[in-house]
């Protein structure tokens, strides 16, 4: 268990450390700091919209886009539906690439959740639509059954489960699984499809959830789980924002709270301030989207170690806050630097609080089988995931219980589609903790 740290003391910048120190830039395309001059088009959907999104600005987007937009990389998005037809997604969604046993009206979305963290990661901003962070990357949608899901017994029987869709993703070429959802509780079905999509080399980013305020406050799943980065959110002053779920499963941190998403129904309009962890895991993926696609011969591993080792942090590496992990996102500092070593590509960066290294053991078991098979002993699949340590369940299943209030600081699907992540400062104290996937 890490140290009581309390957020207020946890405050970290995006450009540098606590003092607001920039860090020297490695590469000309994104060493200056850039000002927040993203362009768009006034238009009737929203106004201004783009200039709302107060971290594109010191994260560099613009500097970074010269390096990488996401071109090549696809995110499954696994939440509410995606609506393919705003101005800021028309051309980036792949309906056709949604596997046919969960494509079960995928585009239609009736809360805009699902449809405002495909535009947080790969929007294009066209019609003064949200910018996403992976312009050029490209958005796999799945919709999943969640509590109060509008259709009624039918339209619940149609509508396929988190974990199918998990696996039915596993098995596309969609490198980056973004999981804006969450319950208070594991299901062992869920757990075993996020096994089998790690043991596909897939990247897993969650939504740590919105119970920061609450007693008892624990991080929810599918974050909690082994091979699943949990995103925590931080606002404008890169403080952990106050709602933001805290303890040990936690991994990152990222912008989370100040800026617009979708509210209404119909999509003539984004609200203001629509918070929430959930936002933090899309921009996170988008982050690693941008990451991939400058090397796209990375596997998983490195891509996470980039990610972790390039965090801002005030603290030790060594000893990742409950509240913000090992810190705030920083992609920048590895697309800067055209040679930037990631370490071994198979090798787990958290295979200590994992349990092990999923791909190794695939691997390890791949080989295996591959040489001892034969027509007597037929040899077992390479997708077969390797099963990690037992962990204790509470019975709870991942897609029930969703938060039909729409709080400033509480995007309203938060347990079935997540909320948004809050990074590194909230005033408080120690917080409990269902269980430690961590050892220390």
């Amino acid at each position: 268990m890490k140290s009581g740290i309390s957020r207020r003391a946890e405050r970290v910048a995006l450009h540098g450390t606590r003092s607001g120190r920039r860090a020297r830039a490695v590469g000309a395309a994104v060493g200056a700091l850039a000002v927040a001059t993203v362009g768009f088009a006034p238009s009737a959907v929203a106004d201004d919209v783009q200039s709302k999104q107060w971290y594109l600005g010191p994260m560099q987007a613009e500097q970074m886009w010269k390096v990488s937009t996401g071109k090549g990389v696809k995110v499954a998005v696994i939440d509410s539906g995606v609506n393919a037809n705003t101005s800021s997604l028309k051309g980036q969604v792949l309906t056709d690439e949604v596997p046919k046993s969960v494509a079960y009206r995928a585009t239609d979305d009736y809360g805009g959740h699902g449809t405002t963290m495909a535009e947080l990661i790969a929007g294009t901003g066209a019609g003064g639509g949200l910018k996403g962070l992976a312009p050029g990357a490209k958005i796999v949608p799945y919709r999943v059954k969640f509590e109060n899901l509008k259709g009624g017994a039918d339209e619940l029987n149609k509508t396929p489960e988190p974990a199918e869709a998990i696996r039915a993703a596993a098995d596309t070429d969609a490198k980056i699984i973004n999981m804006s959802f969450g319950a208070v509780g594991p299901s062992s079905k869920e757990e075993e499809a996020v096994e089998y999509a790690a043991s596909k080399g897939k990247l897993l980013i969650a939504a740590v959830g919105n119970d920061g305020r609450k007693a008892g406050d624990t991080i929810g799943y599918p974050a909690a789980y082994s091979y699943v980065i949990g995103v925590a959110s931080v606002d404008k002053s890169l403080t952990v924002s106050k709602f933001s779920s805290s303890g040990n499963y936690v991994d990152l941190s990222a912008p989370g709270q100040g800026f617009p998403g979708w509210c209404d129904t119909n999509f003539r309009s984004y609200c203001d301030n629509v918070n929430g962890t959930s936002s933090a895991a899309a921009i996170a993926s988008g982050a690693a989207a941008l990451i991939w696609s400058a090397h796209p011969d990375w596997t998983v591993n490195q891509v996470t170690r980039a990610l972790i080792d390039t965090a801002g942090r005030t603290w030790a590496k060594n000893n990742p806050s409950k509240y913000g992990g090992y810190g705030l996102i920083r992609p920048r500092l590895v697309l800067a630097k055209q040679n930037y070593d990631a370490g071994p590509a198979n090798v787990d960066p958290l295979r200590a609080e994992n349990g092990g290294d999923l791909l190794a053991k695939s691997a390890a078991s791949s080989t295996s089988s591959s040489s001892s098979s034969s027509p007597s002993a037929p040899s077992s699949s390479a997708s077969t995931p390797s099963q990690a340590p037992e962990k204790g369940s509470t019975g709870g299943t991942s897609a029930a219980g969703s938060s039909t209030e729409s709080s400033k600081d509480d995007n309203t699907l938060w347990v079935v589609l997540g909320a948004v992540a809050a990074v590194v400062v909230v005033g408080g104290g120690g917080v409990a903790v269902a269980r430690a996937r961590r050892a220390r």
